[in-house]
């Protein structure tokens, strides 16, 4: 499935004998969990963040090419694609990390906790399509193939806008409305 697969149970196994002392505390433990799990997704979500930080720089690579080469007419298109992977990037990078206030009506339980990492380990698949779109576009330019620009730009766009619409539902899954 991916590579970062239950980044939680290898996080709950790495604990120090003291943390593990302290975490078997009565009224502790659950607390402890929850912050085990918020770590732990954390840490997928800062991978999903990199893995698309290097696709940003090889579509400005991809965008320098076809700019020497002087294809105008996707330019734009480009541009949009650009912008449109800063935009995904930042929304990962301050999404939620599954905390719920005091006061506030819906609590978020372990279980949606354990949802939510197990969510955004597929995400980690869809990056990896998305990675992969891009690098075969770049292969094909640096081997000179310039042809049907419109259509490989519209493919990785497409495989960013799936990207984008699967993690849009994450918030439903940390709620629990949806799995």
């Amino acid at each position: 499935m991916s590579e970062n697969k239950d980044m939680y149970t290898q996080a709950k196994s790495q604990m120090r004998l003291s943390e593990r002392i302290v975490a078997a505390l009565p009224g502790f433990k659950g607390y402890h969990e929850k912050e085990l799990r918020r770590e732990s997704d954390k840490l997928v979500r800062n991978h999903l963040i990199l893995k698309l930080s290097h696709a940003k720089n090889d579509v400005r690579s991809i965008f320098q090419k076809i700019t020497d080469r002087r294809y105008l007419d996707v330019l734009s298109d480009m541009d949009r694609l650009t912008a449109k992977i800063d935009r995904v990037t930042e929304k990962i990078n301050h999404a939620s990390y599954g905390y719920s206030g005091f006061f506030d009506i819906v609590k978020v339980k372990e279980d949606n906790l354990d949802r939510m990492i197990t969510f955004d380990n597929q995400l980690v698949d869809y990056v990896n399509a998305l990675t992969t779109a891009i690098d075969t576009f770049k292969t094909q330019l640096i081997e000179g193939d310039y042809s049907e620009l419109k259509n490989k730009i519209q493919t990785v766009t497409d495989k960013l806008e799936a990207f984008e619409d699967i993690f849009d539902k994450r918030k439903e899954v940390i709620m629990g409305v949806t799995q």
